[in-house]
């Protein structure tokens, strides 16, 4: 299947004091409906800074998620990826967030959600987006496993959540997200891969475009397995 290389999300950025580094760097993020046939628009009305973070469940918290199919040989997420767009639309329309980096992988999905100040409520938007696509996914005539009462199986029922902490741990993550197609053998370029927000850093300067990652495996979990 050939991958479109047409992000769905756009970051644009301005340097905050000269400090070096995307980490502190001072970032708007936008949803990028031109991905799938409209025009841009921003997620929020402000722009905030990598430096503000929250802890767990407060308002304007900044979390990291991974969230998995159940079936780990499963292609959904990519073979159905204008789905999983248009469901993450249009829950972004009716409960927003900024989406401050991402990457869609055929089984299981990163990404790192920024709450709007007065909000703490990611879980529903992850039950939104997740039914949403889940819909698309059976609207294409695709076989989706039930569970014994009924529900569809095609999303493990619980997801990965960490709160950021800071800067570093903002980096770490970021770094993380993009890294993950060559850590799964996908691709051997972060580049080459299609369906992240790696092209989004490097059109806004924030990352070039031969950056191979300073990952190691030995920095912690981040909710999938190795």
């Amino acid at each position: 299947m050939a991958h479109n290389r047409e992000s769905y999300f756009a970051v644009s950025s301005r340097k905050s004091g000269g400090v070096p580094g995307f980490a502190k760097t001072q970032i708007r993020a936008t949803i990028a409906h031109s991905a799938i046939g409209g025009p841009r628009v921003l997620v929020t009305a402000e722009e905030r800074r990598m430096v503000r973070y929250r802890r767990n469940l407060v308002p304007g918290g900044k979390f990291f998620f991974t969230l998995t199919l159940a079936n780990r040989n499963s292609r959904a997420l990519i073979d159905h990826i204008e789905g999983l767009r248009i469901a993450t639309r249009l829950t972004c329309s009716s409960h927003p967030f900024i989406i401050d980096a991402v990457v869609i992988l055929p089984d299981h999905l990163h990404m790192i959600m920024t709450l709007p100040e007065d909000d703490t409520d990611y879980s529903n938007r992850w039950r939104l987006i997740k039914r949403r696509f889940t819909a698309a996914v059976v609207r294409s005539g695709t076989t989706v496993a039930r569970r014994q009462n009924g529900e569809a199986a095609l999303w493990q029922r619980r997801f990965w959540e960490h709160t950021i902490r800071d800067d570093r741990d903002f980096e770490r993550h970021v770094d993380y997200i993009h890294f993950n197609p060559v850590k799964h053998g996908l691709v051997s370029r972060v580049r080459d891969w299609a369906h992240s927000s790696f092209h989004d850093y490097v059109r806004c300067g924030l990352l070039p475009q031969d950056w191979g990652g300073d990952f190691t495996q030995g920095q912690g979990s981040f909710g999938e397995r190795s």
